[in-house]
């Protein structure tokens, strides 16, 4: 299966798609030109921008976005309104980079160290009453997070470790019994991922061009290729939620390497994902 190209390169590093009909579609971010993006009806891209790093957002229950920035949170009103929350460390050589909202309602994300130190990082949740918990330290490079359509499984992933985790959750005691799901090779490098109706588990690859889909018993059964190497996330949309919309990045690439490399791509895959789950703050 291939992915075809939806726009243009319009991204230095695209990040973190998330199909919303509350906001009318798809939006992503161009993350470290701090900038979300808007994929419009007819085809063209709107940005709108939010700060110095825009890393991850998700829609919210009343209307509106959280959005995870550099160091912290922001919240959106349905309006655009932009409120700042305070910062959740001070550490200028760390950032967010990825996130999730869990069944119950909060905001999950991870971050990393601008230079990829090994286990600077962590996972953070965001209640809906604005407190925000350190949830699993010695992280390197936090990406994607999500769950399982009957919320019991969250999926994990640490760059770094070239491997997708699974969690056990549950509402109270939050992601307990963390085991492999996926073990790839030492070049096989996990970025976002997303889980569709039947349980399957789509990870981005990142540098791989591709795509892969895990059964819910972790058995490689698709794979979509994309004509950019460094796959950055995933996730579904449509009005049926059966197209796997696909983010590439450019950072690190010289002009005229991977000329496709921060397009926006999109493969029909005949499996419906999950409707996305909202914050409640």
């Amino acid at each position: 299966m291939r992915a075809e190209q939806v726009t243009d390169p319009v991204c230095y590093h695209g990040e973190g798609p998330v199909w919303s009909d509350r906001w009318g579609g798809l939006r992503w971010v161009d993350m470290l030109a701090g900038d979300v993006l808007s994929l419009t009806p007819d085809g063209s891209v709107r940005r709108v921008h939010v700060g110095d790093v825009a890393a991850a957002l998700r829609p919210r229950r009343g209307g509106g976005a959280v959005i995870a920035v550099e160091r912290g949170f922001v919240l959106e009103d349905g309006d655009g309104h932009r409120t700042p929350l305070e910062p959740v460390w001070s550490d200028a050589g760390v950032r967010m980079n990825e996130g999730g909202c869990d069944p119950d309602g909060r905001f999950w994300c991870g971050s990393m160290a601008y230079d990829q130190q090994p286990g600077a990082a962590a996972l953070y949740r965001l209640d809906p009453d604005r407190r925000v918990h350190r949830e699993l330290d010695g992280v390197t490079v936090s990406n994607g997070i999500d769950w399982s359509p009957d919320g019991s499984l969250a999926y994990y992933d640490d760059t770094a470790t070239h491997r997708v985790d699974v969690f056990d959750y549950d509402g109270d005691t939050g992601l307990t019994a963390r085991r492999p799901f996926v073990r790839l090779p030492d070049d096989g490098n996990p970025d976002g991922l997303t889980v569709d109706a039947e349980g399957g588990v789509w990870v981005a690859l990142f540098g791989g061009g591709v795509v892969h889909r895990y059964t819910a018993a972790g058995v490689l059964d698709v794979v979509v290729e994309v004509p950019a190497a460094p796959v950055t996330a995933c996730t579904f949309g449509g009005p049926r939620l059966d197209q796997l919309f696909v983010t590439t990045s450019r950072e690190g690439l010289d002009p005229g390497d991977d000329p496709l490399a921060g397009a926006l791509f999109r493969a029909d895959v005949g499996v419906p994902g999950q409707p996305v789950r909202e914050f409640a703050g």
